[in-house]
Formats: C-alpha cells, structure tokens, sequence
C-alpha cells in the first residue's frame, strides 16, 4: 500500500514538473512564435521613414525637385559684389518676398537687388532715347528730361511690382487647389500613412491641378527629412504660402506632433472650412459682376441697341418728307 503511494506521488511530481517546464519553455518562446503586430508596425513606419529621408536627399543631391541653389548671372554677381549689397541682402523681408514668389537661394536675391539698382539708368536711357530721338517731342528740355527721370522712377520699382504679381498669382492657384489638397491628405492620414508620406503622395497627386502647391509640399517632405526641428519645416510652408488656410493647417501638425493628438478630425473640420471660403469667394466674384458690367453695357450696348431701335424709324420719317 505504501509503495503504492509512494508511486503515485513519484508520478504527480514529475507531471508537475514536466508541466511546469512545458510553461517555462512557452514564456520563453512566446515572443518569438507569437509576433507583435504593434511592434512589426511601428518598425515598418520607421523604416519607411528612413526610406523616404534617404530618397529626399538623393534628389536634393541630384538636383531634382525645388532647387535651392540657383546660381545668379556673372553680371549680376559682379554688381553684387562690387557695390557691396551683402547688407542689403540680409534683410529678411526682401528674402520672404522671394521666397514667397517662389525664388528660394541667395542667387535670386543678388539677381533682384542688383535689378532694381541697374533698371533706374537703363530705363532712364531708354526714356531719353525715346523721347529725343524717335517721337522728338516739341517742348523745353526740362520737361523732357522730367519725363526720363519719372521712367526712371518706376524702373526702380518695376522688380518689387514684378514679385508682387508673382506672389499674387502664386498664392492664388495653391488657394483654390488648397481644400482638394486637404482632402487626400486626410484620406492618406485616415489610412495609416505618416506625414511625410502623405505630404509625397498628395505633392504627386496635386501636380497636375497647381504645380505651385505640390513644388510646396515637396519641399516640405524635403524639410521634414533633414532639418531636426519637425516645426521648423511645418512653419516654413506657413512663410513660403502666406495664407491663413495653410497657417491653420500648419497650427494643428505641429500641435499634434507636440502633443501627440489625431490630426484626422482636425484636417476633416480644416478642409470644409477651406471649401467654404473657396465658395464664398467665387460667390463675391459672381456678385461683384453686375456693378463692373454697367459701365461696358452703357458704352457699347446701349448705342447699339438704340441705333437698331431708331435708325427704321429714321428711315420712315425721312422717306415719308
């Protein structure tokens, strides 16, 4: 009976024991046959990461994409360098307004200072030359040479008139591709796509609709690779555009990236608040049209209109005397 016991209590501790290393040989295991699915995906988001820094800078070094060293003319640089403009050069809202045309670098800034200081005397020339020797105006030398110095004058500020219609025309195609730009980025977003990611794909997408926004957007991805500070770039799209749609966006990544919030939600609000003020303006546009038709339809369909009225009855009244 005791040799019984004894048996059976030898059998119920090597069960236990078999169990018990069983259960130790599965802890230890586990992590290797079961995978981590949370961990597999923050690893493909950060090797896709790499993968985007790495293809950013190989076409920043190979010259593809928004270029940021345009090299100006020799003459131009002669200028330059010879009048010493570098002062000039430094300051920041001159380069903000090149940048906000979209003419990034030192080369357009050295172009633009050394313009706007030869166009006074080639306008001057030309004014002279216009005025002495082709129309040979009849009057005292003093009005004509008023005449040059007043060409002259506006050849000074022909270059800053020239930026400012480029900004003009360039903040107004990315505005009205800004709200269908806001909505594949949300899509992207909503998708599991990082920012970077998402940026390159809406940049692709939107190419062919506003070159200016996805030339834009590219540089940004390019930014978002190699500058360490992330708010960095996301605050230099809000200088480079100038527009408060673009500035609210801006606003919520870079809260986002701070403090670690969903940005879907955010873009989904953003997005139909920049498609209502798209619609809104074209509403302004279409309601401002009457007023600036009136003064057309008075000189030259009135006359018209009256013409085809009177001239039968004209006609009648002179054959009838």
């Amino acid at each position: 009976m005791l040799s019984a016991l004894t048996s059976h209590s030898d059998l119920l501790v090597a069960g236990i024991a078999a169990i018990s290393a069983f259960c130790a040989c599965m802890v230890v295991s586990w992590p290797y046959l079961v995978r981590d699915p949370l961990a597999s995906r923050l690893r493909q988001v950060a090797d896709e990461t790499e993968a985007i820094r790495i293809r950013e800078r190989a076409k920043l070094q190979a010259g593809h994409g928004p270029s940021l060293r345009t090299e100006p003319k020799k003459l131009f640089k002669d200028i330059f360098d010879r009048l010493n403009l570098a002062r000039q050069a430094e300051d920041g809202a001159v380069v903000q307004r090149l940048r906000m045309a979209g003419y990034r670098g030192q080369g357009p800034v050295v172009t633009f200072l050394a313009v706007r200081l030869i166009m006074p005397f080639v306008m001057f020339a030309v004014a002279m030359f216009y005025v002495f020797v082709v129309l040979r105006l009849d009057g005292p030398f003093v009005l004509k040479l008023g005449i040059a110095l007043a060409v002259a004058y506006l050849g000074y500020y022909a270059p800053a008139i020239f930026v400012k219609n480029r900004i003009s025309k360039r903040q107004t195609a990315i505005r009205r591709a800004w709200p269908d730009a806001l909505d594949l980025l949300l899509i992207c977003v909503e998708s599991g796509m990082g920012v970077e990611s998402a940026f390159r794909k809406v940049a692709d997408e939107i190419g062919p609709q506003s070159p200016e926004l996805a030339e834009e957007l590219s540089l940004t991805t390019a930014e978002l690779s190699y500058l360490p500070d992330r708010r960095k770039a996301y605050e230099n799209l809000a200088e480079r555009t100038g527009l408060d749609g673009v500035k609210g966006v801006v606003t919520s990544l870079i809260q986002a990236e701070k403090y670690g919030t969903p940005v879907g939600q955010t873009l989904r609000v953003l997005a139909q608040e920049n498609r209502d003020m798209r619609m809104t303006e074209a509403e302004k546009k279409a309601a401002a049209l009457p007023p600036k038709l009136t003064v057309p339809m008075i000189l030259f369909f009135l006359p018209v209109l009256f013409a085809v009225i009177i001239t039968p009855a004209a006609i009648q009244i002179a054959n009838t005397y």
